[in-house]
């Protein structure tokens, strides 16, 4: 048995050391799909839909004989090869199922595409961040599924974070939008599935759903923690522990004052510029003693984007406690030492972005508190460190009761 054992290591290492079974591989192999055999189902799904072998959800689907008629896509489409707001066409797949798309002409599934539908399954790949459009298109698609008498079934999976940081401002009700519809944390520690009943029941969608929860999976996990393969969910989220630094400095992108390694091969783990100097920017942010993080100083030179082929200096983010880090107050604290170290910089940077940059960014913050404080503010770093919206709290006493008890630190 030993020497079996020590085989299946070595020729299939996920088969031993995965500790986490997927919200698909209990679906199937508990049975649940035999509740929709007669039922005919659609898929939410893109390239990150498959179960801890790394097989399609589709073809487990057809491989079970449920009657699949139809895809919808979210933002970069089925198989996630398009850029980040790029419109992405209908479409069919190589047997000639229709592939709709919700972010081309629709972000919602149109009576149309409904017809004859019973059950929409819903399988994708997460990040944990209110400012990733996955989690607004499960919130339209419940909606759409509410009004036309139409099962949801969500199949769950890690948030790639872990479950347990909340940190970030809530989303105010003027700045709602597709890139953030809910008034959650910007990093929430749900998973997809513990949203989808949340919104469901705070904000009286009303669909008849199912979440089939995940085996194994513990709050305090990592995504590398969990033994999966990591699919990138989008073409700038290419390691699992990319949503880490996504979250501290995906706002800093938006406003472009800096690079945030988008065009080299660190995106959102670096953040430099040719006017930086990269000993003081890492020894000033490292002085703040920030939870869970060290800032080493980085020189790199971008290969595509604004910044191409400009020598950028800066720092290397790194996370050294991830369940003590807090990506927001990173994100916080560089856009204030930059503002301390380079004043004049900052000021005419933020003074030459076009309206559509600054509702972006005011989009992606949940407000526009920040990019206040950076415009009026001399002295903003730890001003910026304690913007926490207090309705915070309130969030938090709400989230409880959508944690899934299976779900254990």
């Amino acid at each position: 048995m030993k020497i079996k054992c020590l085989l299946l290591v070595f020729l299939s290492p996920i088969m031993c050391l995965a500790q986490v079974l997927l919200g698909v591989d209990e679906f199937f192999s508990k049975g649940h799909y035999k509740k929709i055999l007669d039922k005919n189902i659609a898929l939410l799904t893109n390239q990150t839909g498959v179960d801890s072998h790394s097989k399609p959800t589709a073809d487990l689907i057809r491989d079970h004989k449920l009657k699949l008629k139809a895809f919808f896509s979210p933002e970069h489409g089925i198989t996630g090869s398009f850029k980040a707001g790029e419109k992405v066409k209908n479409s069919k797949d190589s047997v000639g199922i229709p592939v709709y798309s919700l972010h081309g002409e629709t972000r919602r599934p149109t009576k149309e595409m409904l017809k004859d539908i019973d059950v929409i399954i819903y399988d994708i790949q997460d990040i944990g961040i209110r400012s990733y459009t996955y989690a607004t298109t499960l919130f339209y698609v419940m909606e759409e599924a509410s009004k036309n008498n139409i099962s949801i079934i969500v199949l769950d999976r890690p948030n790639p974070i872990n479950g347990i940081i909340v940190d970030g401002p809530m989303l105010e009700p003027k700045w709602q939008s597709f890139l953030g519809h809910i008034n959650i944390p910007y990093c929430h520690g749900m998973t997809i599935g513990e949203l989808a009943e949340l919104f469901n029941k705070e904000y009286k969608v009303n669909c008849s759903l199912q979440v089939i929860p995940m085996n194994g999976w513990k709050r305090s996990m990592s995504y590398s923690d969990t033994g999966l393969r990591w699919i990138p969910p989008s073409p700038h989220i290419p390691e699992p522990d990319t949503p880490y630094f996504y979250a501290s400095t995906g706002i800093l992108g938006e406003i472009e004052v800096a690079n945030i390694g988008i065009g080299y091969t660190l995106p959102f783990k670096v953040v430099g510029a040719e006017w930086i100097d990269a000993e003081k920017f890492s020894g000033a942010l490292n002085h703040l003693k920030l939870p869970g993080v060290h800032f080493a100083p980085f020189h790199y030179k971008p290969f595509y984007g604004s910044y191409k082929g400009k020598d950028c200096h800066g720092v290397l983010i790194i996370v050294d406690d991830p369940l003590k880090y807090k990506p927001l107050n990173v994100q916080y604290a560089i856009l204030g030492i930059l503002k301390s170290l380079y004043p004049d910089i900052i000021k005419a940077k933020i003074d030459a972005m076009k309206p559509q940059k600054k509702q972006m960014f005011c989009k992606a913050c949940g407000g526009d508190g920040i990019i206040s404080l950076l415009q009026k503010e001399k002295y903003v770093t730890y001003k910026l460190l304690n913007y926490h919206d207090k309705k915070r709290d309130s969030f938090i006493e709400v989230r409880k009761k959508y944690l899934r008890t299976e779900y254990k630190l």
